[in-house]
């Protein structure tokens, strides 16, 4: 099965998660933390600030690993590296995603989470 090496950020700014709804591909429409795919030769943390960049015109702080969520999808294994990060500057512009929005710790379960996004929910939860 093919191997998939992606980073997500997750957001944190005082009592809230920024979450994504995804705007392409074959899950458009679930929600998201906003990352990526690490390219040759970066590291998790070079690629998450990357793709944060890209996808969302905002520079980051990339903090502690969260965890590693390990996926099977029906057409690939997902490992995703997931860690708490915090806002530099920027707006946080929405250039591939549907919509975003934050949510507290009670609000986590309001969105329609992606398979492995959801793995996380809980382990926020429980550090939030």
């Amino acid at each position: 099965m093919k191997i998939i090496r992606v980073v997500a950020a997750v957001i944190k700014n005082e009592d809230k998660i920024f979450a994504t709804q995804r705007g392409y591909g074959d899950f458009k429409g679930g929600w998201e933390f906003p990352g990526g795919k690490i390219e040759d030769g970066e590291t998790p943390k070079d690629a998450l600030i990357r793709e944060i960049r890209e996808e969302l015109n905002t520079e980051i702080k990339v903090n502690n690993l969260i965890q590693t969520i390990e996926y099977d999808y029906p057409n690939f294994h997902l490992s995703m590296d997931c860690f708490w990060c915090s806002l530099v500057s920027g707006n946080l512009e929405l250039k591939e995603h549907e919509a975003s929005c934050w949510l507290s710790k009670n609000e986590l379960d309001s969105v329609a989470w992606l398979p492995a996004d959801k793995d996380l929910i809980d382990t926020i939860k429980r550090t939030m």
